[in-house]
């Protein structure tokens, strides 16, 4: 008699912006253990034998839009819009192995609170999974502290492993959490060394790509001299083809707020022929780039890991609020002038292999080996796993995490407060109509009117 099917993991990842539901679904993917128990391989996160994958879309100012998730291109099996309070009952209602936690660090708190709540008594529960989407440049401790308590705290480097357990010994908690691991969208064919345009003029042309940000810098006067730059640029070097990478269309929000948006700011500018702005997965622009250019924008290290020439820009300094102090030692810092100039930046071979993102000799293939079998060792446990244990508490931070649990309706013990938000079904189409209207209007005071009463206050 032939053996059973083993069952897949069944996994969900509860996301609040396109970028962490990019980061979510695919660390799912590459951390769930194989159905036979043994490690599943990083390619197969799209195989039949893969993981059950449920999305589970936090309801906020970020929510994404149906063509950014498109443009991940993820497959789910099921896909719905939530409250943390609607998520917690699907919690305790659903039968999961892992949970993906892709939220901002007060997101990430509140639910595991919430968890440890929905959870009590039960024999077993999944595994608990958070992490960061990207480079970790600002709020270091803070968002650390608000992740502690999950089972598996991801670090996308070995730098960020090394900081990320000094912050929790530093404070007394335990670091076992902290998992080195590696971006889970790195990936496409390396770069092939640059174009010979006098020896191939049919191939297509140089092509430099400025990674836009859509809050650094965040003040007119800096994202205006930034598109300055690329059109002069893109005029001084005619036979180069220049993109400018955009995150959102109008109306979209990412993880972050755009209250300038690159492409309002373009309409003051008569364009060359050879600029174009460019939507789309970055990988895929990534395929024709000979010279990545950005601030601080995750796409570096995409850049740099399949060693495209990246440009960390120092125009407007070298500063933690721009994040490119990250890059200190990275090799890629330079100004524009430098760039005019046909300058072409080697990144440090030791940096690039500290951050992650070295993809000679094997190392990306087997990044996430570590948490995959720390998942698998950890569902395995006979008598399940401990009540999840966060830092903060009601007695380590009374003055702090009530705020943080009531903006998501819970209450100090991770109950729903009374009044709190949460439906029985999908919403009707009347409710999606003015849910739909509610943020078209907060996005549209955020772009439109608030700019205009910041710069009325200033007169």
């Amino acid at each position: 008699m032939p053996p059973s099917t083993p069952k897949p993991t069944r996994i969900a990842v509860l996301a609040d912006s396109d970028t962490r539901w990019k980061w979510g679904a695919l660390t799912a993917a590459r951390i769930a253990p194989g159905p036979t128990g043994e490690t599943a391989s990083a390619e197969a996160e799209g195989a039949q034998a893969g993981p059950e994958l449920d999305g589970f879309l936090l309801r906020g100012r970020s929510t994404p839009t149906a063509r950014q998730l498109a443009e991940v291109g993820v497959r789910v099996d099921s896909l719905r819009e939530v409250t943390a309070v609607e998520f917690l009952r699907a919690m305790a209602e659903g039968e999961y192995d892992v949970v993906v936690l892709a939220l901002v660090g007060g997101g990430v708190q509140a639910v595991l609170h919430g968890l440890k709540r929905v959870w009590e008594g039960r024999a077993r529960r999944p595994v608990v999974v958070t992490g960061y989407v990207g480079v970790v440049y600002e709020k270091l401790a803070d968002g650390l502290l608000l992740r502690h308590g999950a089972d598996l705290v991801l670090a996308n480097s070995r730098q960020d492993a090394e900081r990320f357990r000094a912050v929790y010994e530093g404070v007394g908690a335990d670091a076992s959490s902290v998992t080195e691991v590696a971006l889970p969208f790195l990936g496409g064919a390396a770069y092939d060394g640059g174009r010979d345009l006098a020896a191939e003029p049919e191939r297509r042309p140089y092509t430099v790509v400025f990674a836009a940000q859509p809050s650094v810098p965040d003040n007119r006067r800096d994202r205006t001299y930034l598109l300055e730059r690329l059109v002069r640029h893109a005029r001084l070097h005619p036979e180069r083809e220049v993109l400018l990478k955009l995150r959102s269309k109008p109306g979209e929000h990412t993880t972050h707020i755009e209250e300038l948006p690159y492409q309002k700011l373009a309409q003051r500018f008569e364009l060359p022929a050879n600029l174009r702005l460019v939507y789309g997965n970055m990988g895929e622009v990534l395929d024709r780039t000979d010279l990545l250019v950005t601030i601080s924008s995750t796409a570096a290290l995409e850049s740099l890991h399949r060693r495209i020439p990246t440009v960390v820009l120092t125009d407007l300094g070298v500063r933690e609020a721009l994040g490119n102090h990250h890059f200190v030692g990275s090799g890629c810092l330079a100004s524009w002038d430098r760039l005019d100039a046909g300058h072409r930046p080697e990144a440090d071979e030791e940096w690039v292999a500290r951050q992650g993102v070295a993809s000679g000799g094997g190392a990306y293939a087997t990044a996430f080996d570590a948490a995959r079998e720390r998942v698998a060792k950890l569902l395995a446990q006979p008598a399940g796993l401990p009540p999840l244990t966060p830092y903060y508490t009601p007695a380590t931070a009374p003055g702090y995490l009530p705020g943080i649990l009531a903006r998501h309706h819970l209450g100090p013990d991770g109950s729903p407060l009374p009044g709190a938000p949460a439906a029985d079904r999908e919403p009707g189409p009347v409710r999606q109509i003015v849910r739909r209207a509610a943020r078209g209007a907060y996005r549209h005071g955020v772009q439109r009117v608030a700019p205009v009463i910041r710069r009325m206050g200033e007169l």
